[in-house]
């Protein structure tokens, strides 16, 4: 089964550098860049993730690939839950790291203000004071300025409307109690992996799973690009519940044929 894996806001592919080698050794890999950001076109409009999810269902018709395991970091991850909501025929299953859904209303209350400023006449600064919170005393230094020249290379259609299209209008799906209504719908196993800072709404997202096979981890000590900062680490989450996905695939055929 294909890998999907997709970036976060202010990011691009580039962010599974340090993955690819072992993923793809196991698996085909498709690794994007959303559009607006890295070298993808940024178009005027569509940055909301229904829009974006609508993209990929395009980009895999190109490649003539029916089905993946989609894995989303942040507003990758609502990306992919839109992907998996929207075409659940082209999704087997969802890794979503410290997604950007399932924000408490306190925590919300701050996003308007930071949406006006990603409008306005420098984004960039916008971006770059809010991409301080995605790390911890232990994050690497090169994470920070990695990322800084990241958001600095993102087109500003992106800058001013993907953030927004997470929490704001009526179909948005980022904030509670909406992300609720929307995620309930995802039929397939999720893993999701929540940094410390976001901790909380591991237990919060277990009552939304649909699936037995899904998880919700929190990562002790881990920033937002927790898939970043411990890579080894997280291959070895991802791969082992992945494995686990196949047995149960291959369990749940044999049964079948025995039954047939």
């Amino acid at each position: 089964m294909p890998l999907l894996l997709v970036h976060g806001f202010g990011a691009d592919s580039h962010d599974w550098t340090p993955h690819l080698p072992e993923l793809a050794a196991r698996r085909r890999v498709i690794a994007p860049d959303l559009r607006g950001h890295g070298y993808s076109s940024a178009p005027e409009t569509g940055y909301r993730p229904r829009d974006l999810a609508g993209d990929l269902v395009g980009l895999l018709d190109a490649l003539g690939v029916e089905r993946v395991t989609a894995i989303g970091h942040s507003l990758g991850a609502l990306v992919v839950s839109a992907l998996a909501v929207e075409h659940p025929e082209r999704v087997r299953a969802l890794v979503c790291v410290d997604p950007g859904y399932g924000q408490p209303p306190e925590i919300a209350a701050a996003f308007p203000g930071m949406i006006e400023a990603l409008r306005g006449p420098d984004p960039y600064r916008t971006a770059l004071a809010n991409d301080a919170w995605c790390y911890t005393p232990a994050s690497p230094p090169q994470l920070r300025e990695w990322h800084r020249r990241k958001i600095l290379g993102t087109s500003v259609p992106a800058l001013a409307q993907a953030f927004a299209g997470m929490y704001e209008g009526d179909d948005q799906f980022g904030v509670r109690p909406a992300s609720e209504d929307y995620l309930v719908r995802r039929a397939c196993p999720v893993l999701s992996c929540w940094s410390a800072a976001q901790a909380g709404s591991a237990a919060w997202e277990r009552g939304l799973f649909k699936h037995p096979a899904s998880r919700a981890v929190v990562w002790p000590g881990g920033g937002h690009r927790l898939h970043a900062e411990r890579p080894a680490e997280f291959l070895l989450v991802v791969n082992d519940w992945l494995d686990e996905l196949d047995t149960l695939d291959t369990l749940d055929t044999l049964d079948k044929e025995t039954n047939a």
